[in-house]
């Protein structure tokens, strides 16, 4: 059961022309420790910019511990590396191994989330890599995503995740491990008038359907509206049903989905469009950029911010990490944000456009479902 706890503010940020801007300033009021964990770290003009600014702080006697994904910061150069090694930032890799070759699901169990805790006060959880905006074709916009800045009670919990993994991963690498410090917030200092919140975790022991579970309570307690954003969305069997009984009850339900395709295997998403469209799902593609969203909006009151797609990667494998929200406010300003997008750069897919495609897209689709299942099959899911 998802455990909400008052006493937090949280602050929604569109992109990474509000995310970075708000981390870089978190960053440079640090004074004790930063821990950050991502999954793609490019040294780009954004990475160069949080690069300097985290060496900045390692400078001021600040504890600086970066963790990054083995295949998703894969490319990241190795001179930039030492370069922050030796401007103070201590930097670990989680799960280097990452040859194409293997079928072990060891491989695919990667580090996704996107995390920033700094001195225990503030922390930032989202969906947005440190990578440019503009990393993307030359004539689309710059990619839609999302995070949380976080202040409150719900530090303690995602402090302890971060510190937790750090010395996980550092025990494994006989690397040094950073001394776990004292809160520096009590719980008697905290606002207990804030807003209504929980952090739900995805890993591969204690945690693997918290944040599919999550999403299936809010989705099966649904009265009005369910909105989804959600980049990559190929849902199991349980939430494809809970999504199909919503819409029986009289549930209004909206799904925003990418309408760009980056991968062959995000063709298995247009597998479900026909029994969806057919009972009442409204579908709308992104095709104006790239979405890199992962958020939802149910009944104007429940909401989710984070890291984790809707499909068999993030759901079965990677950790994962989502912030829910309970409040009315916070709610309803990313519901009209996603509707902006909808409006400003999204298609509707009906029933009858759906069913008088070229045969060979909904072969694709299938296709591409198919051989989804073969892979996770023969990796022992």
């Amino acid at each position: 059961m998802t455990n909400f706890v008052h006493g937090n503010q949280i602050k929604l940020l569109r992109n990474g022309a509000e995310y970075f801007p708000a981390l870089v300033a978190a960053i440079d009021a640090a004074e004790h420790e930063i821990y950050l964990e991502t999954y793609i770290y490019q040294a780009d003009k954004t990475g160069i910019k949080i690069g300097q600014a985290l060496m900045r702080a390692a400078q001021r006697g600040v504890s600086v511990c970066l963790l990054l994904d083995g295949f998703g910061s894969k490319d990241l150069p190795l001179s930039y590396i030492q370069g922050l090694g030796l401007g103070g930032v201590q930097v670990m890799f989680y799960r280097t191994k990452i040859s194409p070759w293997s079928l072990k699901r060891n491989r695919l169990r990667r580090l996704h989330r996107k995390l920033v805790v700094i001195d225990q006060k503030v922390g930032f959880v989202g969906g947005i890599n440190i990578i440019d905006d503009d990393d993307v074709p030359t004539d689309a916009t710059p990619r839609v995503d999302y995070a949380v800045k976080i202040e409150g009670a719900l530090l303690q919990a995602l402090h302890a995740s971060v510190h937790k993994l750090w010395r996980r991963i550092a025990w494994s690498q006989l690397r040094p491990i950073a001394k776990l410090r004292a809160s520096l917030s009590s719980p008697k200092d905290l606002n207990r008038d804030g807003v209504k919140a929980a952090l739900v975790f995805r890993d591969n022991i204690m945690h693997r359907r918290d944040i599919e579970d999550a999403y299936l309570a809010a989705i099966q307690n649904a009265k009005s509206e369910i909105i989804i954003a959600n980049a990559y969305f190929v849902p199991g069997w349980r939430f494809r049903r809970a999504l199909l009984d919503a819409v029986a009850r009289g549930v209004i339900v909206k799904l925003l989905l990418q309408g760009r395709v980056e991968y062959f295997a995000m063709f298995a998403t247009h597998a479900f469009y026909s029994v969806f469209l057919q009972n009442g799902i409204e579908i709308y593609e992104y095709r104006k950029s790239f979405m890199h969203s992962k958020v939802a909006v149910i009944d104007g009151e429940w909401a989710t911010v984070g890291s984790s797609n809707i499909d068999p990667f993030s759901l079965l494998l990677a950790r994962e990490a989502n912030v829910l929200v309970s409040d009315k406010v916070f709610a309803s300003e990313l519901r009209l944000d996603i509707l902006k997008t909808i409006k400003d750069g999204a298609t509707k897919i009906t029933h009858e456009d759906w069913r008088h495609r070229h045969f060979a897209g909904r072969f694709a689709s299938w296709l591409a479902y198919g051989f989804l299942r073969l892979f996770l099959g023969l990796i022992g899911y």
